[in-house]
């Protein structure tokens, strides 16, 4: 994992199964009990809510200590290992597990999850297999450009709600999520190579650590209750202020273990307000991301994400990076606890039409017009975060530092 992607163990493992006798010392560190950890004849599962740690199971018995680390596809991860493994859980389903290796009582276990928090392997029932791909499919080929964007969210939330109608909340989540993934990394070189790179160990983006959407202060709202359909819960919210003129709702799916940060445009005088609930008027000036989304539209319609922040060795990463002539920006945050970089910009064309809406708005200059339609601008990233101590949060100030440092209106060419 180190030598071929940059990334560290403890980054892809999904949980560990220790002696009933260490139950203690989980607890003294501030594990309590899992209640969504369905588990085999009730074995109790712990987690920390508070850290980004692995979660854990008691051993029955005589049962070997594990560690299970997860992978995007079990097969996939199989498959490139040469490994013909038993292989538990059906097709498509929530949960599927398969054995690496075992010796001196120790197990290596991979692990596939679907929508899914418990540690049961299902059986797949006659027409969901198909669900799931059509929930896929359907995500997939949706409509992503509209002349209005108002029209775009509505229909857009029409959509959503037909793929959850279809395969239900939390596989519903897992579907989308992963096209998001996929139609980001199609417009994202360093995106595509680093993908490469953990494919060849069958792992996927299993280590990804938050997904970064972009939107308008007029649609933010929508874009909320969009998530929340989605099963996601309202975690912290930013209030940058007046020097840095954003905002941001982080957001988390506790079944599907997704995280989203979510920008917005803030006034001053708005840090005081439920900017997630309580709808933002249009306003008379862009800040960074209001730019961001007028250049190339709303992450969750025709832009999809800023950028998709993974887990990784952060040096280590940058200097493999490099050697593949992807370079990576200053860290924004450089902490015992948090390391955080992204890559340089992708630069995306902006399309003469949205460019034009912003100046006959009064939004951009003509010389900013003129730079944006000949050169585009700066689309996505991705993001390189190192996290130790299972520290979970975030560093406003440094996320303030490289919102205002990737600036569309900073990144013009002459």
């Amino acid at each position: 994992m180190r030598d071929e992607t940059g990334t560290l163990l403890i980054d892809w493992v999904d949980h560990l199964v220790v002696p009933e006798s260490d139950v203690r010392e989980f607890r003294h560190a501030g594990y309590t009990l899992d209640r969504l950890g369905d588990t085999p004849e009730g074995t109790p599962a712990l987690w920390h809510p508070e850290a980004m740690l692995p979660r854990v199971l008691l051993a029955d018995r005589g049962e070997p200590v594990t560690v299970a680390i997860r992978a995007e596809s079990i097969a996939d991860f199989l498959a490139a290992h040469g490994i013909s493994s038993n292989l538990h859980g059906s097709p498509l389903t929530r949960y599927r597990t398969a054995v690496v290796s075992e010796e001196n009582d120790v197990r290596l276990l991979v692990v596939e999850r679907r929508g899914y928090r418990g540690y049961v392997p299902a059986t797949l029932v006659p027409g969901q297999a198909a669900t799931t791909l059509i929930a896929h499919e359907t995500w997939r080929t949706r409509p992503r450009n509209f002349d209005d964007d108002a029209i775009g969210w509505s229909r857009t939330q029409t959509w959503l709600n037909r793929v959850i109608a279809l395969a239900g909340r939390d596989i519903a989540c897992a579907a989308i999520f992963t096209e998001e993934r996929t139609f980001w990394q199609g417009r994202n070189r360093a995106a595509q190579i680093q993908k490469v790179r953990q494919d060849r160990l069958g792992l996927g983006w299993a280590n990804h650590d938050h997904h970064t959407f972009r939107s308008s202060r007029e649609h933010f709202v929508q874009l909320m209750q969009a998530l929340e359909k989605l099963g996601f819960e309202r975690r912290e919210r930013y209030y940058a202020g007046a020097q840095a003129g954003w905002g941001a709702q982080i957001l988390e799916q506790p079944v599907e273990g997704l995280v989203a940060f979510c920008d917005v445009d803030l006034e001053p005088e708005e840090t005081e307000i439920d900017f997630s609930r309580v709808p933002l008027p249009r306003s008379a000036k862009l800040g960074t991301i209001g730019l961001w989304v007028g250049l190339h539209g709303e992450s969750f319609l025709q832009a999809g994400m800023h950028h998709l922040e993974c887990r990784f060795d952060h040096a280590l990463l940058k200097d493999q990076l490099e050697r593949e002539g992807v370079q990576t920006m200053k860290p924004f945050s450089d902490l015992p606890f948090l390391k955080q970089a992204f890559t340089e910009g992708e630069r995306w064309k902006v399309r003469p039409e949205r460019a034009q809406k912003l100046l006959n708005e009064g939004l951009i200059t003509q010389q900013q017009y003129d730079t944006f339609v000949r050169d585009g601008a700066i689309g996505s990233h991705l993001e390189n975060l190192q996290r130790k101590g299972g520290f979970k949060g975030f560093n406003q100030k440094s996320v303030s530092a490289i919102i205002a440092a990737v600036d569309p209106r900073m990144q013009l060419v002459h």
